[in-house]
């Protein structure tokens, strides 16, 4: 059975984590802007730009606020790819 990888040349990749494990180890804060989030973030990845931004700021809500401008950034870049692609 395929199952549902479909035709791709992008190479497959087995996990070795659980991802819902990895989820519930998030700080509650991080937990609650992940569940609110516009993109789907892999835990691994918000904690550590969360972690990065906590350690530039040195506060917590300006952390989250630089987690919002890049998401932002994502979503920019994806609205630019979208609009020359279908115009």
């Amino acid at each position: 059975m395929s199952r549902n990888l479909g035709q791709t040349k992008i190479r497959k990749r087995r996990r070795s984590e659980n991802p819902m494990r990895e989820f519930d180890s998030l700080p509650p804060i991080l937990r609650a802007w992940v569940s609110q989030a516009a993109l789907p973030w892999r835990p691994r990845s918000v904690l550590r730009a969360y972690n990065t931004a906590l350690a530039r700021t040195g506060d917590q809500s300006r952390a989250l606020e630089e987690l919002r401008r890049l998401e932002a950034a994502q979503l920019a870049k994806d609205n630019r790819f979208a609009a020359s692609v279908y115009g």
